[in-house]
């Protein structure tokens, strides 16, 4: 059967025989229709990449309606008939931009790019699906499924609110309106839509080679006849509607049987009873639709609780999720997966909702959820559920949800609580439900019991019930979930808030300082405020302006690795893992996967030409002390570690295939010691071969004789792994070409993959040539470990002969490659009663991974002192601890990260110890007449830190159940130079553009920004004149690593050499000619022969090193009950000499801090203790900051008068920094728990910190037990 999909207004008919039964979107988007602005990372629906919208007929109300989607999730034969728009159809270069992709472009919300076309595609699904009026509050609620790993949101959400109706956001004058999306413009004709495309009807079915089928029934009956037909035929069915239980749990491959159920009216209505006694919801609605149906009737007699549920669904993952899934689908993966913390069916649960189960067109039974859940649903369907009315002056109806972070995340625990009160407020019927317990647990019987007959808020009987709600709730222990004991204090925590809540409500007497506690946090709309000096006189250097490639990476134009068009002939690639630590393999059954049609090859070790390892051929002990192999030959050093490849003809394929291939193994590890923290607890800080003594102290004990100190403490301080959460996938595409290979490589160091490919393969290098464009963020990750993908593509390229595509998925990138270097240290402080430091001992320890290469140890002593005063009598001792994990590799500002946490924490402990404020701690000790003397003072004053401070003294007095804290930070960060940085500039005689080739790497940090500011200014042309081309190993050969912040400044200087050269060449011609413009000097100079191409480099030793001083003052808000937390306010100073782009660097200082603050609050990497895997792989279960964890104030200002006499025309680096100072928020936690600790009686002591922060860590942290909780 043909089939036809409208992209863009484009019409492609599609043989679906020929394509995969399940194909998604987004392969047919990027992999048929080439239009590859739609990208691809995580496929479950959780990064927001891939968003596109959708447009159809509503099947029920007949509206043409356009709603976003993740066209990961969507399956592309649920598409037939729909308008598909990406961010190509809405405008690029040729055609002009959309109003959307202007402003995210022109307001400096891009920086890699990768995930601007998604950004920009949610953004007008949601003006599209609301007529085009938002309010700001909505479109900062929109993006919970956008990461964004570069800019730290805020610049994003201000283009984006600034659509909004009730918008005070100031726009660009260059930038256009939006046309009026309230009308619908049919993209085929340009007219207004007549609602005449309607789904292709009838389609009938599909049948597949492989014996798949799909039907499309526009009826019950039709529906009930294919799926009774399948049932007979024992055919796996999945009844298909949005398929976001994809995004949870992946979808059997065993499916043979699909079923579209989009077209069925019947199960997309709704319906109130004509007595107002019930609503009848259909189905299929998607939670959008139920949204908009709670608003619609929220306001009815009896059905007010509708709003909750409004707020209940919005916490559900995020809009394009919510577009898409049902309520029924929702339910289904409930009946599936017990263990499964639905929403919905807790909130429908609480409100005694039926289920309308219907087997036959004649046959459905009304059940209640208990009942549907053990009710077996073979050949039957969910047709709708039934919700009755309580009114509210009888009724008491709220639900919650505690996560990880704002938006974007499943549930510690979720609850909904239901009350029936009489007359004289006594319970006649109580609904208390709680998910997340264990997949058994639903009611708090007992509790139900207990308060019938009785007024909920007596004290008597408060206390009674906390006392039986403990013992009741007996949380299951599944990793990666919290604790049980934290999901118990949180679930016995929800109920109480309900009941301070309520009582409240119904004046029942709630003490003043409890009161708060019955509300969760309320986050307003968040705002920035950014200041910058600038200096007219060298525009466009120091000027503010838009990003070089912002317009081409908001409209898709611009390119990446995976966005090279489909190579004639290629196969794609997938690692087949060993998951035993410490055995061997001995032998490796591929058959399976090769017996699956479209499979091409396994290959390994043994296909390798050249040695099997992934280094430089010329090694270097300090960066890579040891050998690692690309395929595991020997023992098995972690869970997960490749053994091999397997090629096929798709991607999906061959990630499929590869975990069919058979592994037998001899031998293993008596023990796997996964993590920092498993080595440490096993061997502690004795000898052993786990841990290797890397930094020595120069003094064998602290002699502190004769010197005079009031007290002494002891600490620690814990810091985790961390994934870089590049967007853009660890990508390789490499091309056999004329006996050597052509590799496109997301890398930041394209010279040493070019020598690991030409040294496993034993080519010549210049046999083997790199080309990088840009990449999808890096943050160091893609530094070494990308070579892990390229090796494997090109030993298969060369292997088979033909082009080999390999993108890593995120579970994969997660479980086989290093991340940040988890940390610990111990140290002793001995210091006078003002905080005077007299002494200090440390010992740090790092998680290297199985390899000790890429230390980065020597930044952690670099840093350790910060700014402040040391003689001899700071005794620093490190060690490297081997793990049985995979290599761990620089991440951000690596080392550094760490060094100044550690003193930084120290410095906050000696204040709590001593009872001084922080600030005064720090003046204490800082280094006479450096430079941060200078900037504390003022920034303190200009914070108002003294005035907030004994503000939040006194709110957290006022407060039992939320308190406030101010974290202050300070950093002195090093800044040096390393390596060689090649660049080209050539002029064109034709038109005098001039085009830059260099070997640095573009991943967000604007360095082709920066570059044609530098160029504009030295050789006198407008910015527009200049154009960056991509890097390879051509132009750009033997360049060093782009990375520890510089590459830009570097890059700048060596590109300003080659302009310097140029002018040297036109200066005669311009003495002699006087020509009236640059044209006729470029025309000059081409006929006289003068070469108009200058290559030159910057090298180390042409720059000085220098040190960046920053400052930031951090405010949370803590809700003592469930752990989240608030930051209220951020301030942060920096600076940054001269700025050569304070767009730029106020975006490399927001993202680097918001990455920072990821780190210290919601990113935790969770490993099995028996099997060393990674459980946290994904984005179901690792989350960093989404737009509502930002700041809701942040205030980012550049030192003004602060030129640099080292670097690079008076600037200084601004990509890594600013990371270090994310601990502040730490040290506001550690502030507001404390008040919450005093509060309980617990003794006082200074709580470890930890990185990250969760709310599990809080909550168990903060002396909380349900016996304190009292009304008043």
């Amino acid at each position: 059967m043909a089939g036809s999909i409208t992209i863009n207004g484009t019409s492609y008919e599609v043989n679906l025989a020929a394509l995969p039964a399940d194909i998604s979107l987004n392969t047919f988007i990027r992999e048929n229709a080439g239009l590859t602005g739609t990208k691809f990372m995580c496929q479950e629906g959780g990064c927001g990449v891939c968003v596109c919208t959708l447009t159809g007929i509503h099947p029920e109300t007949g509206e043409v309606r356009t709603w976003g989607v993740n066209s990961c999730l969507t399956m592309l034969n649920t598409c037939l008939g729909l308008e598909v728009t990406t961010t190509e159809g809405l405008g690029n270069k040729r055609v002009g931009y959309h109003a959307i992709q202007e402003r995210l472009a022109k307001m400096n919300g891009t920086q890699c790019g990768y995930c601007s076309p998604g950004i920009v595609m949610n953004m007008y699904g949601l003006l599209k699906s609301k007529g085009g009026r938002v309010t700001m509050a909505e479109v900062e609620n929109s993006f919970g499924g956008n990461i964004c790993r570069c800019t730290g949101y805020r610049p994003i959400l201000d283009a984006m609110k600034s659509f909004a109706v009730d918008s005070d956001i100031a726009v660009p004058a260059e930038c256009a309106d939006i046309e009026d999306l309230g009308t619908k413009q049919c993209p085929k004709t340009g007219e207004l839509c007549a609602g005449t495309c309607k789904k292709q009807s009838p389609k009938g079915s599909q049948v597949y080679l492989d014996g798949s089928r799909w039907s499309w029934p526009e009826s019950l009956s039709q529906l009930f006849e294919v799926l009774q037909s399948a049932v007979k035929e024992k055919l796996p069915v999945m009844l298909v509607a949005g398929n976001t239980a994809h995004g949870v749990y992946r979808r059997s491959a065993d499916i043979k049987a699909f079923i579209d159920v989009g077209a069925l009216a019947d199960l997309k209505g709704h319906k109130l009873a004509v007595d107002s006694s019930s609503l009848t919801l259909g189905g299929n609605l998607s939670l959008t639709e139920t949204m908009d149906i709670c608003r619609q009737l929220e306001k009815t007699r009896g059905f007010e609780y509708l709003s909750q549920v409004w707020q209940h669904l919005d916490w559900i993952a995020n809009v394009p999720v919510r577009n898409a899934g049902t309520l029924a689908g929702n339910l289904a993966i409930k009946h599936a997966h017990p263990e499964f913390p639905s929403d919905v069916f807790i909130v429908l649960e609480a409100l005694d909702a039926q289920v309308i189960v219907q087997e036959s067109v004649a046959k459905q039974a009304t059940v209640s959820l208990a009942s549907y859940l053990k009710t077996p649903m073979e050949g039957k369907i969910i047709r709708g559920f039934v919700l009755p009315a309580y009114p509210k002056d009888r009724f008491l109806f709220d639900s919650y949800k505690i996560m990880p972070r704002a938006q974007n995340a499943h549930a510690y625990v979720n609850a909904a609580f239901l009350l029936e009160l009489d007359n004289a407020s006594k319970v006649k019927t109580a609904r208390i439900c709680f998910g997340g317990i264990n997949p058994e647990f639903v009611h708090a019987t007992a509790i139900e019991k207990l308060l019938l007959g009785r007024n909920p808020y007596e004290n008597g009987l408060v206390e009674k019930a906390f006392g039986q709600l403990s013992t009741l709730l007996q949380p299951d222990e599944v990793l990666p979930d919290a604790s049980p004991v934290y999901r118990r204090k949180l679930a016995c925590g929800l109920f109480y808030k309900f009941l301070l809540k309520t009582a409240a409500q119904r004046k029942q007497g709630v003490g003043s300082r409890f009161a708060v506690g019955g509300s969760l946090l309320q986050r307003p709309v968040s705002s920035g405020k950014q200041n910058f000096e600038t200096f007219q006189e060298h525009y466009p250097v120091t000027k503010a302006t838009e990003k070089h490639e912002g317009l081409i990476q908001c409209s898709g134009e611009a390119t990446y690795a995976n966005d090279l068009p489909t190579q004639h002939n290629q196969v794609w690639a997938a690692f087949v893992t060993a998951k035993k630590v410490g055995a061997k393999v001995t032998k490796v059954d591929p058959q399976p996967a090769l017996a699956l049609p479209g499979v091409v090859a396994y290959l390994d070790a043994k296909d390798i030409p050249g040695p099997n390892y992934i280094g430089p051929k010329t090694r270097d002990q300090f960066f890579f002390a040891q050998d690692e192999e690309l395929f595991a030959t020997g023992e098995i050093k972690f869970y997960n570690q490749p053994v091999g490849i397997i090629v096929a003809n798709t991607n999906a394929l061959a990630h499929r295939a590869a975990e069919l291939v058979k592994l037998s193994y001899e031998g293993g590890a008596k023990e796997v010691l996964p993590s920092l923290k498993h080595v440490l607890d096993k061997v502690g800080a004795s000898s052993n071969e786990r841990l290797e003594q890397k930094v020595k102290s120069t003094l064998d004990n602290l002699d502190l004789e004769g010197e005079h100190f009031d007290l002494s403490s002891s600490g620690q301080l814990d810091m985790g792994l961390q994934y870089h959460y590049y967007m853009e996938p660890q990508t390789t595409v490499a091309v056999p070409f004329e006996g050597g290979l052509q590799v496109y490589v997301a890398t930041q160091w394209m010279d040493l993959s070019q020598d690991v490919i030409a040294n496993i393969l034993k080519l010549k290098a210049n046999e083997v040539q790199v080309k990088t464009r840009r990449i999808g963020g890096g943050y160091g990750g893609k530094a070494t470990r990308c070579n892990l993908a390229a090796a494997a593509a090109s030993v298969a390229a060369n292997k088979l002969n033909r082009p080999v595509r390999m993108v890593q998925s995120l579970e994969s990138i997660m479980t086989t490659i290093g991340k940040r270097w988890a940390f610990h240290c111990d140290y002793d402080f001995f210091v006078q009663k003002s905080g005077k430091i007299v002494g200090i001992v440390s010992r740090f320890f790092e998680d290297a991974g199985y390899l000790s290469n890429e230390s980065p140890m020597g930044h952690v002593v670099m840093l350790s002192k910060n700014c402040y005063e040391f003689s001899d009598n700071f005794k620093l001792d490190g060690f490297l601890v081997y793990t049985d994990a995979p290599s761990n590799t620089p991440c951000r500002a690596p080392g550094s990260v760490e060094g100044i946490a550690m003193i930084e924490n120290i410095i906050e402990h000696i204040a709590f110890e001593t009872g001084q404020d922080p600030a005064d701690v720090r003046y204490a000790n800082m280094l006479p007449a450096h430079k941060m003397g200078e900037m504390m003072p003022g920034f303190l004053k200009s914070t108002l830190y003294k005035d907030r401070r004994s503000d939040i003294f006194a709110y957290n007095k006022e407060n039992r159940w939320r308190k406030r804290g101010l974290g202050l930070c300070i950093m002195e960060y090093q800044i040096g130079y390393f390596g060689q940085y090649p660049a080209t500039v050539a002029i064109y005689h034709s038109d005098g553009t001039v085009v830059v080739s260099h070997g640095g790497i573009e991943m967000g940090q604007g360095m082709n920004t920066k570059i044609s500011q530098v160029v504009a200014h030295t050789l006198g042309i407008p910015m527009q004149q200049v154009r960056i081309e991509a890097s390879d190993t051509i132009n750009g050969a033997n360049s060093m690593v782009t990375g520890g912040a510089v590459g830009s400044e570097t890059l700048c200087y060596a590109v300003r050499k080659a302009c310097e050269t140029l002018n040297s060449r036109l200066e005669p011609v311009k003495e002699e000619l006087k020509p009236s413009d640059w044209q006729q000097l470029i025309n000059e100079a081409y006929n006289r022969k003068i070469n108009l191409i200058a290559s030159d480099q910057c090298k180390q030793g042409d720059m000085d090193p220098y040190s960046v001083c920053g400052l930031c003052l951090t405010e949370v808000e803590f809700d003592v009950l469930t752990g989240n937390y608030l930051v209220n306010r951020v301030d942060l100073l920096e600076d940054t000499g001269e700025s050569l782009n304070p767009n730029v660097d106020i975006g490399q200082i927001e993202g680097a801090f918001m990455m920072g603050l990821g780190y210290w609050t919601s990113e935790q990497i969770v490993v099995d203790n028996q099997t060393g895997e990674c459980l946290t792989n994904r984005t179901w279960t690792y989350k960093p900051p989404g737009a509502k964890d930002i700041p809701v104030d942040l205030r980012i200002e550049l030192l003004p008068k602060s030129p640099n006499k080292a670097g690079f025309m008076r600037s200084k680096a601004t990509g890594e920094p600013a990371i270090c100072l994310s601990i502040a928020v730490a040290f506001a936690l550690q502030q507001a728990l404390q008040s919450a600790r005093d509060d309980a009686g617990v003794p006082k002591a200074w709580v470890t910190l930890n990185a990250p922060m969760t709310p599990e860590f809080l909550v168990l942290h903060a002396g909380t037990e349900p016996s304190q909780f009292k009304l008043n």
